[in-house]
């Protein structure tokens, strides 16, 4: 670094960090998708329900639990079949939360493409996650329901 001039960053650790994918070409005169039309754009923007927002955030708590417990012992994310095209979805936990915020945001859901190559020995259904944290769940609190004093 030459003499006299001084290092400085530009912003906060952490500050403008996107929970989803940046697009490489945006602002591209060049964006080899410039000239394709979204048709989900004309699309009227439908917003979530009161109960289908609720379950996206509950979505996203279960996720959090999920996490916490499966990433320690080798699972990379869940696997989801799409109902579009029929095919198993692999989605690592950051890829899924950032899919879950984004329909809280927007109302709708982001346009998917299988995973590449993906390893299923890593990947785990919604409902084995769901029956594995109930499994730890009924284990630890096993003990305390049988030592409980008895109201009278």
């Amino acid at each position: 670094m030459p003499q006299g001039r001084t290092f400085r960053c530009a912003g906060v650790y952490g500050e403008g960090v996107h929970d989803e994918p940046i697009d490489p070409f945006n602002g591209d005169p060049a964006d080899p998708a410039a000239g394709l039309h979204d048709p989900r754009a004309d699309d009227p923007l439908d917003p979530l329900t009161e109960v289908e927002r609720q379950d996206v955030l509950e979505d996203l708590a279960d996720l959090e639990i999920y996490q916490a417990l499966l990433q320690p012992i080798g699972v990379r994310g869940l696997v989801i079949e799409c109902e579009d095209c029929r095919e198993p979805h692999y989605f690592d936990w950051d890829l899924l939360r950032g899919n879950l915020r984004h329909l809280l945001d927007s109302g709708r859901p982001r346009v998917h493409e299988p995973a590449y190559d993906p390893d299923p020995d890593h990947y785990v259904s919604w409902d084995y996650a769901r029956g594995y944290a109930d499994g730890v769940h009924d284990t630890l609190t096993e003990g305390t329901e049988d030592d409980a004093p008895a109201e009278d």
